[in-house]
């Protein structure tokens, strides 16, 4: 998949009864299904459920089991409430007849109101001065683990340029704080909606990774088991997928097998729009006998 109308193709369900629909995946390098796949899933059943004039504002979603990409998930959706202002769904993604992914989200009505935010991250220099994680990958080819190679070689309809690039010489534990460039590979229509599908799949990226930054010198990702368990995701301010946003992330906790993280989405114009919050399974691989 190796630009954003596959994404689109991918995450557009089919309506196979009233409130149930069907969606295929595609391979990530893992025998298990993507989880900003099945998040934006969700996502899209809940939206085709819901009156035109109500945008998403909120998702909340749990990772139960995991999926197999190669056989279809299907989505259950609940009609929780149909509210003057707002709308709200519950999703369940079921497959081998268990839910693999439960999940919450809520629709308003656009409205005036109050209006502050934070301020965008400083000195953090524009996309065009930083690599892309393919060129990443085949530029520190020959340092990086076999199995991370290959996870960094297959093609993505979104692009990262990370800010703060790992040390592969020299490994060590860094603070747990963490800058990405991140774009749809690949012009988009007006629908909003279709950006905050494209957004909430993007955001499960780089989470669980910025939790590892302080124990750089401990451990590498091929040693551990690592995978998303909760999600959750506000949108704020309206946006396009298809023009740079820059992902900031910082981990304030990590204890008992799982990291902790929180990320805002921000234009290159400073304005935020969109925040995450993630809990991820971090542990040591058991040494086969």
């Amino acid at each position: 998949m190796e630009n954003v109308g596959e994404l689109l193709d991918q995450t557009r369900l089919e309506a196979i009864e009233q409130n149930i629909f069907r969606g295929g995946s595609h391979n990530m390098g893992s025998p298990n299904i993507f989880g900003g796949q099945i998040l934006a899933q969700a996502l899209d059943a809940a939206t085709q459920t819901v009156p035109e004039d109500r945008v998403a504002h909120s998702f909340h979603g749990y990772f139960i089991l995991p999926g197999d990409f190669t056989k279809p998930v299907i989505f259950e959706v609940e009609r929780i409430r149909d509210g003057g202002s707002f709308t709200t769904r519950r999703i369940v993604a079921i497959q081998n007849g268990r839910a693999i992914f439960n999940s919450s989200a809520s629709f308003q009505l656009r409205q005036d109101g109050l209006d502050h935010q934070i301020e965008t991250p400083k000195d953090i220099p524009p996309p065009d001065q930083f690599m892309d994680d393919r060129t990443i990958g085949e530029q520190y080819a020959k340092y990086i683990p076999k199995s991370f190679r290959q996870y960094l070689s297959i093609p993505r309809p979104i692009e990262f340029r990370p800010v703060e690039i790992f040390d592969f010489f020299k490994p060590e534990s860094l603070p747990p704080f963490r800058h990405v460039w991140i774009k749809a590979r690949g012009k988009m229509g007006d629908d909003i909606r279709e950006h905050q599908k494209v957004l909430a799949y993007a955001s499960d990226y780089h989470l669980l990774s910025t939790s590892l930054r302080p124990h750089q010198h401990e451990v590498t990702i091929p040693q551990l088991q690592m995978a998303s368990l909760d999600h959750a995701m506000w949108f704020h301010r309206e946006f396009r997928a298809d023009e740079w946003l820059l992902y900031a992330l910082d981990s304030p906790s990590a204890s008992n097998a799982r990291g902790f993280t929180r990320g805002n989405f921000f234009t290159k114009q400073g304005v935020l729009v969109a925040s995450v919050v993630q809990e991820g399974l971090i542990r040591k691989k058991k040494n086969k006998k």
